[in-house]
């Protein structure tokens, strides 16, 4: 599964005046609408393929692939799997940025999501190891390395561009936009999880039923496809991100001359990240695992937070345009260090304490993540923006929720859940420190 996404993080210039998009041509307009339209396609898509990976690494995973394995360790061994993509997706945005460099964005963003799409594809006909042995593993690791390298060339600048096309006064609101693509993929992924595994028996699941989301993965990743090129390649389009000077340059060169804006970038939203596979993959697992509540009652409760997510992401863009985008995160990371005290009460007291986790953890994350993006990308400078923002996005990923649910599964097996408190709270102390950098470094700016 993909990973995002592609995740709509972190979108630039936020903090620049923004301009107008009238064009003194005839070419048609390109409307703020229409690139939000453009966002949230995309990044549904990628989340959708990101979320089916994940809930296939607790269900499916580790009876196909380990099954010399206890369930724990299989699902562990899955979950490395899982952060494999996340490893490579910075070298995927490299090779992307020098695609596009010469042969055009709209060539790079073929090649990523055809590649994505024949990845996730791949894996539907993934064959068990019963069949062919340590090969399937070794098939799905390739699969997964391949949906890394595209996933590091979606990059399409829309977020950035959105940003800088808001008026001033409703920045956070347009922020928001591309974050809603999280709960909308998830909702679906597990929705038709949830379906196929109440409608079938669990050898009929794991024998071919689990296999069809992976090809509903690839028909969305079409359609994102070419709902996003007939946007990016158009003539409006591409002037509009030359007029903000949104165009790659080389990841070397980036990290040579703002390589430390790169980090602060990727720590201000890592307690949003780190909560990110809190309530989505981790939970799933533990609470398969470790207690009787049914798969499909619990996939059932994650839809209804996914939905409420939705609504708090809304509300978050609201409040920050009322309070501050730097405010709001900072607070919102404050609550996550509260929420993570409680993780072990809640996920130790049975169906009703897991419920309580699930829902509050989804509209904290709705609450935090729908303002993870663009928070501190004003301190690159104008050309190095758009290759900046996305190598942000993966070193956040990377560090805030590749290895998530690895860490979390593993270390609460063997000392208590009292480890994921404190990796939720490594996140806050990141969050917090990189926001407090950057203002120190704004007021020497200024």
């Amino acid at each position: 599964m993909s990973s995002p996404a592609t995740a709509a993080y972190p979108a630039a210039g936020f903090e620049e005046s923004p301009e107008s998009l009238s064009r003194a041509d005839t070419h048609e307009e390109v409307t703020p609408s229409e690139i939000a339209v453009g966002v949230i396609i995309g990044r549904a898509s990628e989340y959708f393929d990101f979320f089916v990976f994940g809930i296939a690494c607790v269900l499916v995973f580790p009876s196909l692939l380990f099954p010399f394995l206890s369930r724990l360790d299989g699902t562990l061994m899955s979950f490395a799997l899982l952060a494999v993509a996340f490893v490579v997706r910075p070298v995927g945005t490299a090779v992307s940025m020098a695609i596009q460099r010469r042969w055009g964005r709209g060539t790079k963003l073929t090649i990523a999501l055809f590649l994505l799409g024949v990845c996730t594809v791949g894996m539907a006909f993934l064959p068990s190891y019963s069949s062919v042995g340590t090969a399937a593993i070794v098939a799905l690791l390739v699969l997964r390395i391949g949906q890394g390298l595209a996933l590091g060339g979606t990059w399409d600048g829309l977020p950035s561009l959105l940003a800088m096309s808001a008026p001033k006064h409703r920045r956070g609101w347009y922020a928001m936009i591309g974050q809603l693509g999280a709960p909308v993929g998830f909702v679906l992924a597990a929705g038709l999880f949830a379906y196929l595994y109440s409608s079938l028996s669990v050898e009929e699941f794991l024998a071919w039923g689990w296999r069809y989301p992976f090809f509903v993965a690839f028909a969305v990743n079409v359609v994102a496809l070419f709902a996003r090129l007939r946007l990016v390649v158009g003539q409006s389009y591409t002037e509009l991100l030359q007029e903000r000077e949104l165009q790659p340059v080389a990841v070397s060169r980036v990290m040579r001359e703002e390589g430390g804006n790169v980090l602060l970038g990727a720590f201000a939203a890592l307690a949003s990240f780190a909560l990110f596979h809190m309530v989505t993959v981790f939970p799933l697992s533990w609470i398969t695992m470790y207690s009787d509540q049914p798969i499909t009652e619990v996939l059932g409760v994650q839809i209804v937070g996914a939905f409420l997510a939705a609504g708090a992401i809304m509300v978050s863009g609201w409040l920050s345009d009322r309070v501050g985008r730097r405010t709001l995160l900072g607070s919102m990371a404050v609550l996550i260090g509260v929420f993570s005290l409680l993780v072990p009460w809640l996920l130790d007291a049975g169906t009703v304490g897991n419920n309580i986790f699930l829902i509050s953890g989804f509209v904290l994350l709705g609450l935090s993540y729908g303002q993870a993006s663009g928070t501190v990308t004003s301190n690159f400078s104008a050309r190095y923006r758009y290759t900046g923002a996305a190598l942000s996005t993966d070193i956040a990923w990377m560090i805030g929720a590749a290895f998530a649910p690895l860490v979390a599964l593993g270390l609460s097996a063997k000392f208590g859940l009292g480890a994921v408190t404190l990796y939720l709270l490594s996140g806050v102390v990141c969050t917090l420190g990189a926001l407090r950098i950057n203002r120190m470094v704004e007021q020497q700016r200024d």
